[in-house]
């Protein structure tokens, strides 16, 4: 593989023109079908074949496309000492009733005031008006969202406290917001301060906006034939800004590394690629593996999310070992310092030493306190892990603090019950379904945890039926979820009518315990692929047992500093959380995705450093201390660019990416700083020659050369002058393919 990367990388820079004009015209190619092709995402999540999905289909079948449509309650509330039904206020009621109607694409506003189907509160200090689209919630576009809160606060400034909520009102994530821009600012000046170079930096940059631009622009384009989530393209855009930035950073910092010693340009960026794009390609395809994994568990939506992320970072590879390599070409000896660009065309053996002060010390320290060390990294993760035990997950998230979603939430819980706002919906279905529904809503009505059970609603056909049922409990409620269980459990069906629980709670109860029961699996499958993955790349059964178990020390923490902050609300406000409760039931599996692949990255840098140094005859510590001198700064710089690209997703994220972005950025400050920094150099310490070992049974294994050591070997020595050489300089002669795979 390290040869084919050389030839590769060689070609990307010989032909940079090419090169780079492909890439330019690719991204022009896929942002224009983003602009012309593009369609609509959804914001609601279902798996189909489950029962409250089918009878969701089933209820518009039998009752029209309205039954399904996307739904609002605005919530009416008199002033102190006054109620909703005085006359004054009940005609301002009527007065809004009658506006909100005529909000294109509603197909039905309620009466709260209505005598024959009344919605107002006991003491009847408020009332709550439903209205109706005819379409999706995924269908409804940004002017009829922003023509209902208008209506909202023209009702409100009559007097009366109004406010709505409703999943017609939950606006599509955008790409291309504040996030990616802080993000993006933030990374350019860790490159800046990683490089010392503006130039180096920015190249950088820049080719990770192509790739990401791509990736996003074509994941737009594919909304105009196939139905994706709103959270696709965003999480595609954080996953591949993160690691093209990171993958081009491997490939710069070896070319320079290259300069420093005595290659022109050109041998140098095809060096570059044969030696460091031989681990990019390895942690690319780890995290594309890891992604496209999520498809085993058998969740459309989950199984969209990881293709399309793994196809960003197919292409944030791509671009790192074609793209930058033809950039180089143009940037030159630029890529360093001025400083250092006359140490560059001197001899081969002016390299110029990095990393040999703190982090060499810090190694030795390390190393030197092993036990102590790896006590406290464990005592440490341990301890910050301790809220996932308590960890609770939903697919109903919380407004935000302030909205007039969650003003409305408050109004609806306080002065009609938790459960009035999420009700369940009892389908009944057959021939007989008319007939059998009075017997179910009878016995649904003598369940524990039931408020109210309306009487059943027959589909016009006759050939259905509808109850709904209004629990005493939320819908984050283990009573809620009881409740649903105990209809499914104890109301049987019956000849000719088949008996249906569901409705956004349901589903969202459904879709929650899917992912429940899909996480353990995955996350065998994963930490099994990272068992295999280390053992090949270094031929030891102890190092990919360390680097397996610092992983789910990652995965613990970086779960237990979500659910304290996300679910919990400690220090929520500081991290702009907007609300807070059970975490999203999709974020921990996709999580447990992410951060295995790039815990592998790092794992792979930093150990295949120590691993050659061993193998060329260091002692086990003087290997540690060898290979963590030369692959920390690199890794340290490269955690410290994702830590803040997923940062930033935080504050300016949507609901469903705030979790998800911060476990990621405090995993990866976990993994990198604490696991990989600490842990693992302190055990690997602790095990001493032991750490290399592979059973003699396992020696027919192929060797995964990730760092390019063998096509290093072979290459011929430096020029002793390069600054002589201009950069169109021919490269070495063609290298022998290395025995190692």
């Amino acid at each position: 593989m390290a040869t084919l990367l050389h030839r590769l990388g060689l070609a990307s820079v010989r032909h940079r023109i090419i090169v780079t004009l492909v890439w330019l015209l690719a991204l022009v190619a896929v942002g224009v079908g983003a602009a012309t092709l593009s369609g609509t995402t959804a914001n609601t999540f279902s798996i189909p074949g489950q029962e409250s999905t089918k009878a969701l289909d089933l209820m518009t079948e039998k009752y029209g496309a309205a039954s399904a449509g996307a739904t609002v309650q605005v919530v009416f509330e008199a002033p102190a000492g006054e109620t909703v039904t005085a006359p004054e206020n009940a005609a301002q009621i009527a007065k809004a009733v009658t506006d909100l109607g005529t909000v294109p694409g509603v197909v039905g506003v309620s009466n709260p005031l209505d005598k024959a189907n009344p919605a107002v509160s006991r003491d009847q200090t408020a009332a709550y008006a439903s209205i109706t689209f005819g379409v999706q919630p995924s269908e409804v576009t940004d002017e009829q969202r922003e023509s209902i809160i208008a209506k909202v606060e023209q009702a409100r400034s009559l007097g009366l406290t109004v406010e709505a909520d409703g999943e017609a009102l939950s606006n599509p994530a955008d790409i291309g917001g504040a996030s990616e821009i802080l993000g993006v600012v933030v990374a350019l000046l860790v490159l800046a301060l990683t490089y010392g170079s503006l130039v180096a930096a920015g190249m950088n940059l820049l080719t990770a906006i192509v790739g990401v631009g791509i990736g996003a622009a074509g994941i737009v384009t594919l909304t105009g034939f196939v139905d994706l989530q709103s959270t696709t393209p965003i999480l595609a855009v954080m996953l591949g800004l993160a690691v093209g930035i990171d993958y081009a950073l491997f490939i710069i910092t070896r070319f320079r590394h290259e300069l420093r010693r005595g290659l022109a340009v050109e041998p140098a960026a095809a060096m570059a690629v044969g030696s460091a794009g031989s681990a990019v390609v390895t942690a690319g395809l780890t995290v594309v593996i890891a992604l496209a994994g999520l498809s085993i568990v058998g969740i459309p939506f989950l199984t969209e999310m990881g293709l399309a992320a793994a196809a960003t970072i197919v292409i944030a590879v791509l671009v790192a070992i074609t793209l930058v390599p033809a950039i180089l070409g143009f940037v030159g000896v630029r890529a360093l310092p001025r400083k250092q660009r006359e140490i560059a065309g001197g001899s081969a053996g002016d390299e110029i030493p990095v990393g040999r002060g703190f982090i060499a010390g810090w190694a030795r320290l390390v190393t030197t306190k092993r036990t102590l060390s790896l006590v406290l990294a464990v005592a440490v993760l341990a301890i910050i892990a301790i809220p996932f035990f308590s960890m609770q997950t939903t697919l109903n998230q919380r407004a935000a603090e302030g909205s007039t979603q969650a003003k409305a939430q408050a109004i609806m819980d306080s002065r009609f019950g938790p459960g009035v706002s999420s009700p369940l919906l009892v389908l009944v279905d057959g021939p007989n379904a008319v007939g059998y529904a009075a017997t179910v809503q009878k016995q649904v009505a003598a369940l524990p945890d039931v408020a109210l059970a309306t009487p059943a609603q027959p589909s016009q056909d006759q050939s259905a039926a509808l109850i709904t049922i209004i629990p005493g409990s939320g819908p984050e409620d283990q009573k809620t979820i009881d409740l649903v269980n105990a209809i499914r459990d104890t109301v049987p069906d019956a000849d000719g009518a088949e008996v249906y629980v569901t409705g956004n709670t349901a589903v969202s109860i459904d879709v929650s315990q899917k992912l429940n029961d899909a996480l353990p699996v995955y996350l065998a499958l994963v930490v099994g692929l990272a068992f295999v993955l280390l053992v090949l790349v270094f031929r030891s059964i102890l190092v990919p047992v360390v680097g397996v178990l610092g992983f789910l020390l990652t995965i613990g923490a970086a779960f237990g500093a979500t659910v304290a902050v996300f679910q919990w609300g400690w220090a929520a406000s500081l991290v702009n959380a907007g609300s807070t409760g059970p975490i999203l039931s999709l974020a921990p599996i996709i999580i447990v995705g992410i951060l295995f692949g790039l815990a592998m990255d790092y794992q792979v840098f930093l150990v295949a450093r120590m691993h050659e140094a061993h193998a060329h005859g260091a002692s086990p510590r003087d290997a540690i201390v060898t290979g963590f001198r030369q692959a920390a700064p690199v890794v340290v710089a490269a955690a410290t660019i994702m830590f803040a690209v997923f940062a930033a997703f935080v504050p300016e994220g949507n609901d469903t990416i705030k979790p998800i972005a911060f476990a990621l950025a405090v995993g990866i400050a976990f993994d990198a700083f604490i696991v990989r920094m600490v842990l693992v150099p302190a055990a690997l310490a602790l095990l001493g020659r032991s750490a290399w070992w592979l059973p003699a049974w396992l020696r027919w294994l192929p060797e995964l050369d990730v760092e390019g050591a063998a096509l290093e070997r072979k290459a011929p020595a430096p020029a002793a002058s390069p600054a002589s050489t201009p950069a169109s300089a021919s490269a070495p002669a063609p290298i022998d393919e290395p025995s190692s795979v």
